[in-house]
């Protein structure tokens, strides 16, 4: 029998709100991992789970309607022998990535990670019996890659996540009665390992929320005690709505900030914390054989660069397979992003929002000494009028080859003309000084 952790909860819990970690003033650690944060732009989302082997997404025990018991007998033929975390960190400095989130507890409540407080995880419960999660940020710490934990607020499986949401109601066959108060001591607890056993991680990235909206998540207590462990480490939360007091990024499921293209969105509020963009490379997150839907290099190049236009990292998705492999196509489009990031990474990179926010043409960054790069995205002829910038520009020149542009300042904005053989295909870009 594992022991089980005792939480010192009146330790952490400065308040009593459920919504909020009322008066949160960010550490200097916190506040210097934000600007990290900012500067870094790029990382690799894993969705990886027993649930890989089903090869039908992250969701499909509750898709499925997959009882308890039946899907408790998937760890049995979790085996991921050729999981190679050198492979996969190695990979993601080729894909100009900074950082790695990767799912540390899914919806289906079992954990990638060593847990004292259950059995239910990758060391106990598969043949393969090793912590994946240990063994990625060991790597991470000697390629000088952040590690951030997804952690999933919901669970389809715990009895004591009672009473049920939306989802993983009605078929799961558990007990109609249950403990909220333990479910989120057993969730803190769960917390408190991922911050206290695996060295300093990146943050927290919350999901599940939205699926019990009027619960008391006692978030005050949550944030309190992952900012008490791990003063550095940033906390955000998929919740959809605008961020409660205690997080410190703002994110974004499948769509630009203030965009609603994918009905998740559920507030037009941009914070001025540090925002961030998670996408899919197909349509789900999770390993899933028949999805063979693939956006091009040249369109997640672009979600990116728009992105940074508003100030946002963006974090791009892949769903390794059950043995522990990163898809070929996956990794094929990464690498190619990856050179493109190679010759204009300083134009996304360490960039701020720019002076024009994303429009259908295209967006701005801007560098820190003051640099402003327009990013023509779509240009449908050789001239285009974008509005004018906040002063007179002294020089443009193209990014690549440094020619000057021909473009005329005028009442109406910024006249510019691009003939067709300065235009390149994913991303023409423009160096202005003023």
């Amino acid at each position: 029998m594992k022991r089980v952790i005792l939480l010192a909860i009146s330790l952490f819990a400065v308040s009593s709100l459920i919504f909020a970690q009322e008066n949160y003033q960010p550490s200097k650690e916190n506040l210097e991992s934000r600007e990290w944060f900012q500067d870094a732009k790029y990382g690799l989302f894993i969705h990886w789970g027993v649930y890989s082997i089903l090869g039908d997404g992250e969701w499909v025990m509750n898709n499925q309607k997959i009882p308890v018991k039946q899907y408790e007998r998937l760890p049995s033929f979790f085996n991921p022998i050729d999981f190679d975390a050198a492979e996969w960190v190695s990979m993601v400095k080729k894909a100009g990535m900074k950082y790695i989130t990767i799912t540390s507890k899914h919806h289906d409540g079992f954990a990638m990670f060593d847990s004292d407080v259950s059995e239910y995880d990758i060391v106990d419960k598969t043949p393969y019996g090793k912590d994946v999660i240990k063994m990625l940020k060991d790597e991470c710490d000697k390629q000088g890659i952040k590690l951030f934990f997804y952690h999933s607020q919901l669970d389809w499986h715990h009895p004591d996540y009672f009473p049920r949401g939306g989802t993983g109601s009605g078929f799961t066959g558990r007990p109609q009665n249950g403990n909220w108060d333990n479910y989120i001591d057993y969730m803190n607890a769960q917390l408190t390992e991922l911050l206290t056993n695996y060295g300093e991680i990146g943050g927290i990235w919350f999901d599940g929320m939205w699926d019990k909206k009027n619960a008391d998540w006692r978030l005050a207590e949550t944030y309190s005690l992952i900012h008490e462990l791990q003063p550095g480490a940033m906390i955000g939360s998929n919740h959809h709505v605008k961020p409660y007091p205690g997080e410190d990024f703002q994110m974004f499921e499948r769509d630009l900030p203030g965009e609603n293209t994918m009905g998740f969105n559920q507030t037009n509020t941009i914070s001025a914390l540090p925002l961030e963009m998670c996408e899919t490379m197909n349509g789900t997150w999770g390993f899933n054989l028949q999805d063979q839907n693939y956006k091009s290099v040249k369109r997640l190049i672009q979600t990116m660069v728009k992105a940074s236009g508003y100030g946002a990292n963006f974090l791009l998705n892949t769903g390794p397979m059950p043995n522990g492999e990163i898809q070929p196509e996956n990794v094929d489009t990464l690498i190619k992003m990856g050179k493109w990031l190679e010759k204009y990474g300083e134009t996304i990179y360490e960039t701020r929002k720019g002076p024009i926010a994303p429009q259908d043409w295209g967006a701005t960054t801007i560098a820190k000494d003051g640099t402003v790069y327009i990013h023509l995205l779509e240009l449908k002829d050789e001239n285009l009028l974008i509005p004018s910038l906040p002063e007179k520009i002294n020089s443009a020149t193209y990014f690549t080859g440094g020619e000057k542009v021909n473009y005329s300042e005028t009442d109406y904005g910024i006249l510019l003309n691009i003939p067709k053989e300065k235009q390149e295909n994913y991303d023409t870009i423009l160096t202005i000084k003023m």
